[in-house]
């Protein structure tokens, strides 16, 4: 890797520095988007009491709910547990850490972080045990919650199609939270399906530019599907 080109040869590379007891921002939705070379990287390394910043989880031997269960994740900052069954069993047993966090809520602190804003006021949350223990004022008879940004130590993050200045697009849903979490990390790492030279993206669809992006990698993907929904023969 060398001047603009924000290329590395291995997954070894594009996680350098990664220690214990960091945190981790990673974007994906369910199964949908998520970085998931980079997650076995994590594995592989053996990190261990890391923050994970997630929408969820994964499910139980894909995605995020692998470094679960192998105990490498001491406390989450999630929307919702999903559906993964060990995600569930350790939250309800306290061996892990959980902030159920609204989802609007999340995403907004990542961005914010990525902005350079500390902190928002929301109304999401408000009155709930979300909000317990948070500043609240009043704007326009309404009353609303301060909440803090999210900075991770890294950010990993799943793209479609790159150059290799780092400028990113996603393909549909798969965008869901990446572009937040790209802004968020003060290491942001970028698996691709398909890196090309720079220059050959429309500027006009970059979804996240380069200057965000400082590692990026070409994968190859399963694409696992969380939840199958067919239609029998016939049905209309």
């Amino acid at each position: 890797m060398s001047g603009f080109n924000k290329v590395v040869a291995s997954y070894q590379e594009a996680l350098a520095g990664l220690e214990d007891n960091m945190t981790i921002i990673a974007g994906g939705f369910g199964l949908c988007g998520i970085p998931e070379n980079l997650i076995q990287e994590i594995k592989r390394k053996g990190t261990k009491g890391l923050t994970v910043v997630s929408n969820n989880c994964g499910v139980d031997d894909f995605g995020l709910g692998v470094l679960l269960k192998d105990r490498q994740i001491e406390k989450i900052i999630a929307s919702y547990v999903g559906e993964n069954a060990e995600f569930e069993r350790q939250m309800l047993s306290g061996e892990l850490e959980v902030v159920l966090t609204p989802q609007g809520t999340l995403a907004e602190k990542m961005r914010a972080a990525g902005a350079g804003i500390p902190a928002f006021y929301t109304a999401t949350g408000y009155g709930t045990p979300v909000g317990e223990g948070k500043e609240v004022r009043t704007f326009n008879d309404r009353n609303y919650i301060l909440e803090e940004s999210i900075k991770g130590d890294f950010a990993i993050v799943k793209a479609w199609k790159a150059d290799t200045y780092g400028n990113l697009i996603y393909r549909k849903t798969a965008r869901n939270f990446n572009p937040m979490a790209a802004t968020a990390g003060k290491i942001t790492v970028v698996e691709a399906e398909e890196i090309v030279p720079a220059g050959e993206l429309d500027p006009d669809q970059i979804h996240t530019p380069g200057i965000y992006v400082d590692r990026l990698i070409q994968g190859t993907f399963e694409k696992r599907i969380e939840q199958r929904t067919i239609r029998h023969s016939g049905e209309q």
